[in-house]
């Protein structure tokens, strides 16, 4: 078994469950990818950043996180990469700085956004207007697992490329 096929099961082994389950996105799903079984096994998500960082462009100067699986994937691909991460709210904060990301300064750096799991990719497109709001320039997203359910598409209507460790089949195939 190779590296990454080796990295498949393990991840797939931590975290697919089966039963009834409602995501994000609204949809019903009988398969469902527990992101924190894997985010908090500290080694597995140490493998997991260490492959990850082969999918962040050259060009990025800040990783940006997304609440809330996205903030321990971020921090372990920033400690990886030696790349400062910001932490994206869902939504911009109504006291204090009022910022949507807390973190370095992201207006006129290069940011690749960080998820963990990619459904429908409502919380990346989400993400993108909000951090360009901010001025950030924004080109690629990463994820641990695409589901393969709309959200590259989604992504890439946004405007952004969306880089995934896995697809959900490429788990599946390697239990």
């Amino acid at each position: 078994m190779s590296t990454d096929e080796d990295l498949a099961k393990a991840v797939f082994d931590a975290c697919h469950l089966t039963g009834e389950f409602t995501l994000r996105s609204g949809i019903q799903a009988t398969e469902y990818f527990d992101k924190f079984r894997f985010e908090s096994d500290p080694e597995l998500l140490a493998r997991i950043a260490a492959a990850m960082a082969l999918l962040v462009p050259e060009t990025t100067e800040i990783l940006a996180g997304l609440e809330m699986g996205g903030i321990p994937v971020v921090t372990a691909l920033s400690r990886e990469t030696g790349l400062p991460a910001a932490f994206v709210r869902k939504e911009r904060k109504t006291y204090g700085t009022c910022k949507i990301a807390e973190g370095p300064d992201l207006s006129g750096k290069r940011v690749t956004i960080v998820e963990d799991v990619v459904t429908r990719g409502g919380a990346v497109v989400d993400a993108i207007g909000n951090l360009r709001d901010d001025g950030a320039e924004l080109a690629v997203a990463v994820c641990v697992v695409d589901r393969e359910q709309g959200g590259r598409e989604a992504i890439t209507d946004a405007g952004l490329e969306l880089r995934a460790l896995f697809t959900a089949d490429a788990l599946r195939a390697s239990a």
